[in-house]
């Protein structure tokens, strides 16, 4: 691994060659968080228009505490009326435990769960009500409940760079509660900037490594940057074979129960702009992307 500033700045590994990124848009991340409701038809409006995109997944909404996260209400109103196989792109819903779990597993329309597991016990706390050991109690009952459904789970390894807490933290914790993550055969894991603390070299450093150590699962990268330093950490990313990644358009989100000063998503349309300079990312319906950046620009203003 990395230890050295020179050393990441010597880094020769060439980013990736073959087309097959895995781009996963996030309006549920963009919404989930603002102030002022977005009405369930708006909302429908808007992920409607993301599913022409060619995204190969929507994080489109969330089974959790109404009273948590008012904004996420009407998910289950929102998958009804959506134009599903306009295309090949999945939908993943966030769950919070067992019972959101079960709430979503009901409808055959969500491919993915995905669960936010923090090696912060604060954050931990504050995100499900749980502390980390129950949250990897929750992780196990909801695999089993994926297997019996036909889904399968993503689990985020929120505070995954570190944490504004003051909460124990290094890179062989995070690699810890990985591997036990891995022996419950999770096969998609996430490493989660919440906060927007991680550099380019603990990017790369920490995918590097999960990417060549972990080879029969998919490590992928939820990363929250400024319009200032987020080439930097998608550069890094991708130098470590990373070959998922999430993001929202407009560079709008982050988690309402992680801090006052929210760091947004990593922008999609300049990942996309990026990843297709590198000809890692093809396909994609542009006149559908222009559709979906003028609704995201009426929502979020």
């Amino acid at each position: 691994m990395i230890t050295d500033k020179n050393e990441w700045e010597n880094v020769n590994r060439p980013a990736g060659n073959s087309p097959d990124i895995k781009l996963i848009e996030c309006p549920r991340d963009a919404m989930q968080g603002w102030k002022k409701f977005i009405s369930t038809e708006r909302k429908i409006e808007y992920i409607n228009s993301l599913l022409k995109v060619g995204f190969d997944t929507i994080d489109f909404g969330s089974f959790v505490s109404p009273k948590a996260i008012p904004q996420m209400a009407d998910t289950a109103e929102v998958i009804r009326s959506l134009e599903l196989g306009v295309g090949n792109t999945k939908l993943l819903a966030i769950v919070a435990n067992m019972r959101g779990a079960e709430e979503a597993s009901v409808f055959d329309e969500i491919n993915y769960l995905g669960f936010p597991f923090s090696v912060s016990e604060t954050f931990q706390q504050r995100n499900t009500n749980s502390s980390v050991e129950q949250s990897l109690e929750r992780v196990e009952e909801i695999q089993n409940l994926c297997i019996k459904t036909g889904k399968q789970l993503v689990v985020y390894m929120s505070m995954g760079f570190g944490n504004p807490y003051g909460d124990r933290y290094s890179e062989e914790i995070v690699f810890e509660w990985v591997n036990q993550l891995v022996a419950m055969d999770i096969s998609i894991i996430s490493l989660a900037d919440t906060v927007g603390v991680a550099t380019p070299e603990q990017v790369y450093d920490m995918t590097e490594y999960l990417v060549d150590s972990l080879p029969g699962t998919e490590i992928g990268v939820h990363l929250h940057s400024t319009p200032q330093n987020w080439k930097e950490k998608l550069e890094a990313a991708v130098r470590a074979g990373c070959k998922r990644y999430d993001g929202a358009l407009k560079g709008i989100g982050g988690c309402p129960m992680a801090d006052d000063e929210l760091v947004g998503n990593m922008d999609s349309e300049l990942m996309i702009d990026y990843f297709e300079e590198q000809h890692l990312l093809q396909g994609l319906n542009k006149a559908a992307l222009a559709e979906s950046l003028r609704i995201a620009g009426e929502i979020f203003i």
